[in-house]
């Protein structure tokens, strides 16, 4: 748990830079999902910076790499998602690289690089967001070997913080 913690409001133009700027990387509006007058709010900890839109946690930046949070539904409802077969899920909650054999499907088309979402097959639940090694065609064809590398996953030290803000 992290000891320190400091919790304040982001001035508009900030806020705008940030959502402006994670919108090209996420390919999806923010500005304008959640409104040009959106209140935007940083919790810096020992863990990193946490950016919450409107109560809620949606953004996080590590190690100056800004990335959704699993609790961002209007991101984890539109992105790519890669269907895990119930035998993968205990090692992609440890933050294992998803790996081809423990792929049921995939939905969505995706790019080399693209933020992917990684769903349990029983009930579609999201467990990690990661970056896809392969485009989804490749991906789909592929019967072996790593596809996609897990950033944050259900249990990992922002997903804990970030049930406490």
């Amino acid at each position: 748990m992290p000891i320190k913690q400091r919790r304040y409001p982001m001035k508009a133009k900030e806020a705008k830079q940030i959502l402006e700027e994670n919108s090209r990387k996420l390919k999806l509006n923010l500005e304008e999902l959640f409104g040009a007058k959106s209140n935007v709010e940083v919790v810096e900890s020992d863990i990193g910076l946490i950016y919450i839109v409107d109560g809620k946690p949606v953004l996080f930046n590590v190690e100056n790499k800004t990335l959704p949070t699993l609790l961002f539904d209007e991101f984890t409802k539109k992105v790519p998602k890669i269907i895990v077969d119930m035998g993968a899920i205990p090692y992609v909650c440890k933050g294992a690289t998803v790996m081809a054999p423990g792929i049921v499907r995939i939905e969505g088309e995706f790019d080399l690089g693209d933020l992917v979402l990684v769903a349990d097959e029983k009930h579609g639940k999201a467990l990690a967001i990661g970056e896809s090694l392969m485009d989804s065609h490749t991906a789909e064809a592929t019967k072996k070997g790593p596809v996609v590398k897990t950033l944050h996953y259900v249990g990992d030290k922002i997903w804990d913080y970030i049930k406490t803000v």
